[in-house]
């Protein structure tokens, strides 16, 4: 535990007033507007409500509020540097506590880097990955990792049985946490199996989203404080992020005292040796000692006998009387809902890339079918897909109307094609889901027309001077990225490439009749390549087809080349005349 206000904290002592103080002592950031704010004296119940996304309930919380370390950083931070952006440039030496593993660090940065391009309104600073990941496990305890990013023994939390800490039932049947009864917190970012189950995210490249792995948890949380798009740049975004991760004003305080000494400077230290915390949130606070109250003025001696007092009558026993009844333990909306219902979802398909023309809407009811509105209802998409909901996330919760129905965000496809599901569940309750399928087909187009105007005619051997231009159309609009293949055909009830007439070349100049793996641009528009004619004459067919059925037929005329037309000779050279004579039969002949 490192030393504050030059003396040791002791184990336990760390309460929201001292955590105020660091907070209040550090306010002075190099980057804008990430203070507290003055938040160490709200409580709990003053974060955003569930209405804005915000956790409100231990279920949507990525770790359930389990424990943390309540360690904070030395008062005096390491020598100022340069706030370093994600993965550049070097980090300053200093102070043993600002010492992070390093391959820790460099999933905190690459985590980073990764949501500047994925989401950069969200504005994450590694160094705020770093101070949760202190808070958390102690940078994965020290950087007990191996250079995959694994941690080389199990984190896990307390059981969460309600026993001291939020009560959640088993989620993943002890696929990450051994317990099939309940859940526990996991991994490096401490995630509940029920919030991986969505966040999850694969940050090394290896197939796997491993809660266990510093690179694949760093990612996770840094898409899970990123997921209502709000910026950590600003103090309303970056307390409503961690409050979200754990709905404590200590753990934010705590968090954002870490945040600002990282801000300050940090370095690399190798995997194994960083600094280990001592105190965690769930043991005895303890809490100032208090002074009995005196019973003799200051400086006196208390008689060595109390004075005898005489015995006074009795006073009368009080009639006895009933204790009031406990009142019933309040019920909110979610404890009465019994059941969800399809609340008139119509069949989700659509094209990939595309929004779905219909949105998902399920209705909370109570077991005689009645409505229950303020219900958070979460959606989570699920199956091999990079469909998402608007923002790019893959879940949602929504809060319920006064009809009982929530309507989850539009859903947007990716590219992948085929069948996926979206689940949905009632948040902080365990009632049967109901499962959306949604099917995403490939990008297509229903029209092709041409859009050039270069005649398509070339002489045998020669080259054509324009090239075929098209646009694709799906029901009028813009058909974008479609797949396409053009073929020189036989003729138009042969449709299998023609051995002879015009081709296309491939890269190493060869003819190719055949050309695949076309895709139409963001405009619709495809410009096919170049073409070239032997040495046959006639006219050939150059069919495009798209995926979807769209087909246009170009034709291309191949003329004969021109006769050659013969060059006039020279007029013929005189000769001088030879002696004749004449022949016996009396004709002339030359001399030879």
């Amino acid at each position: 535990m490192s030393a504050h206000f030059g003396s040791r904290l002791r184990k336990g002592a760390v309460n929201t007033t001292v955590a105020a103080l660091a907070v209040a002592a550090l306010a002075a950031s190099q980057a804008p507007d990430v203070t507290a704010g003055g938040a160490g004296g709200r409580a709990a119940a003053d974060a955003p409500s569930a209405d804005t996304g915000s956790a409100a309930g231990t279920d949507d919380s990525a770790t359930g509020n389990s424990p943390y370390y309540t360690d904070l950083p030395p008062l005096n931070s390491p020598a100022p540097a340069p706030s370093q952006s994600a993965g550049t440039g070097p980090v300053a030496a200093g102070d043993t506590e600002a010492g992070i593993p390093a391959t820790v660090l460099d999933a905190y940065k690459k985590a980073a880097a990764s949501l500047a391009g994925a989401k950069p309104g969200c504005n994450l600073p590694w160094e705020l990955l770093a101070a949760i990941g202190k808070v958390e496990s102690g940078h994965a305890r020290g950087g007990n990792v191996d250079a995959d990013g694994k941690t080389r023994s199990a984190i896990l939390g307390p059981v969460l049985d309600g026993n001291g800490f939020a009560n959640i039932s088993d989620t993943d049947n002890g696929a990450f946490d051994g317990d099939t009864t309940h859940d526990r917190a996991v991994g490096p970012m401490q995630f509940i199996p029920s919030t991986w189950e969505w966040a999850g995210r694969d940050g090394n490249g290896d197939g796997a989203k491993d809660p266990n792995n510093i690179y694949d948890a760093a990612l996770a949380a840094g898409h899970y404080l990123c997921r209502y798009s709000w910026d950590m740049s600003t103090d309303a975004g970056l307390r409503s992020a961690i409050l979200s991760y754990n709905n404590s004003t200590d753990y934010y305080n705590t968090v954002v005292s870490w945040l600002e000494y990282y801000r300050k400077g940090t370095h690399e230290v190798p995997d194994g040796t960083g600094t280990l915390p001592d105190n965690r949130s769930d043991e005895n606070s303890g809490g100032p000692a208090t002074t009995p109250p005196r019973t003799t003025p200051p400086g006196t001696t208390p008689p060595s006998t109390p004075p005898a007092t005489p015995p006074a009558t009795p006073p009368a026993t009080p009639p006895a009387t009933t204790p009031p009844a406990t009142p019933p333990p309040a019920t909110t909306p979610t404890d009465t809902v019994h059941h969800l219902e399809d609340a008139g979802t119509a069949k989700l398909t659509t094209m990939a890339g595309d929004t779905f023309g219909d949105r998902i809407s399920t209705r909370t009811e109570t077991k005689a079918g009645t409505a229950v509105a303020k219900v958070r209802v979460r959606f989570t998409i699920v199956g091999d897909t990079d469909a998402t909901f608007a923002g790019g996330e893959s879940v949602a919760a929504v809060i319920t109307d006064s009809r009982g129905i929530a309507t989850a965000p539009a859903l947007r496809a990716g590219e992948r094609t085929g069948t996926f599901t979206v689940r949905a569940t009632v948040v902080g309750r365990t009632v049967a889901a109901v499962n959306y399928s949604a099917t995403v087909t490939a990008r297509a187009a229903d029209a092709l027309a041409r859009t050039d105007s270069a005649s398509m005619t070339c002489v045998a051997g020669g080259e054509f001077a324009g090239q075929v231009e098209l646009k694709a159309t799906y029901k009028g609009a813009v058909a974008d990225m479609v797949a396409a293949t053009a073929t020189l055909v036989k003729s138009s009830d042969d449709p299998t490439a023609n051995d002879e007439g015009p081709f296309f070349k491939d890269a190493a100049g060869n003819p190719v009749r055949t050309l695949t793996g076309l895709r139409t641009d963001a405009n619709g528009l495809l410009t096919l390549p170049k073409l070239y004619a032997d040495d046959t004459a006639g006219t050939f067919l150059l069919r495009v087809t798209t995926e979807g059925g769209a087909t246009l037929t170009v034709e291309l005329t191949v003329t004969e080349p021109p006769s050659p037309t013969p060059t006039p000779s020279d007029p013929p050279s005189e000769t001088p005349a030879e002696s004749t004579s004449p022949s016996p039969s009396g004709s002339t002949t030359t001399g030879s």
